[in-house]
């Protein structure tokens, strides 16, 4: 509902925000519709009773509607949140901020862009890895790495581009020690064989188990691709 709610009647000129930071998860995709052979998922409170939230439907509800004139930005700070919002196209950037846009495009055709709209994520994450909570960042308490991240990129100035914003991201994450009190993020909530989600109880024993450091690396996916080091960041 409240996503529904978010894109509901909005007007050319809009600019609407989604952030979401808490767990996520992916289960294996069985139409074809996805590269890596696994849809991406949000696991809210209740996913145990009433099951995850799927990319499918995230892509349907607020990415498929928007139309021309409106913009879109989501901020999911997750485990396996690279390619959450089901978006046509990722920015495969390296550590030396080079890049090229990957076509996730489906090959059955189905349409995963907007109706005419504008709408970019950034994400904690590539799809295949998991997004910290730690201290070693704010030194006071535990937060969302990706979150902190990306806040402290706006508040440094580091902001000017899309671009600018990712490998900042990235190079403060890169060189943020292990071992540095990580705890929040979920290594995976699928069973063995990869269909399955775990219970709450074994999900929270052992939740934050990246203890190799901060080995994420926060994703860029778009409707379009675009000049990510030309195209100003605007909320």
């Amino acid at each position: 509902m409240a996503l529904h709610w978010l894109v509901q009647g909005c007007q050319p000129g809009d600019s609407l925000l989604f952030h979401y930071s808490g767990h996520g998860s992916r289960q294996r995709n069985y139409n074809g519709d996805e590269v890596d052979g696994y849809d991406e998922t949000l696991c809210p409170l209740d996913f145990e009773t009433q099951g995850m939230i799927v990319d499918d439907e995230i892509n349907a509800v607020i990415v498929r509607p928007i139309p021309h004139g409106v913009k879109l930005h989501a901020i999911i700070d997750a485990c396996h949140s690279g390619t959450v919002l089901d978006l046509p196209f990722l920015c495969r950037m390296d550590r030396n901020g080079r890049y090229v846009w990957e076509d996730h495009r489906p090959r059955s055709g189905v349409w995963k862009g907007t109706s005419g709209g504008e709408v970019i994520s950034f994400s904690g994450c590539d799809d295949d890895q998991t997004s910290a909570d730690t201290s070693a960042l704010s030194k006071i308490t535990s937060t969302g790495a990706m979150t902190f991240c990306f806040i402290q990129a706006i508040e440094r100035g580091q902001a000017g581009t899309y671009g600018s914003i990712l490998n900042s991201m990235r190079s403060t994450l890169r060189s943020t020690g292990s071992g540095s009190g990580l705890g929040g993020g979920v290594t995976s909530l699928l069973g063995g064989g990869g269909g399955g989600v775990t219970s709450l109880l074994g999900m929270l024993l052992t939740g934050g188990s990246d203890t190799g450091g901060l080995r994420q690396e926060p994703q860029l996916t778009a409707c379009e691709p675009f000049d990510v080091y030309t195209k100003p960041f605007s909320l």
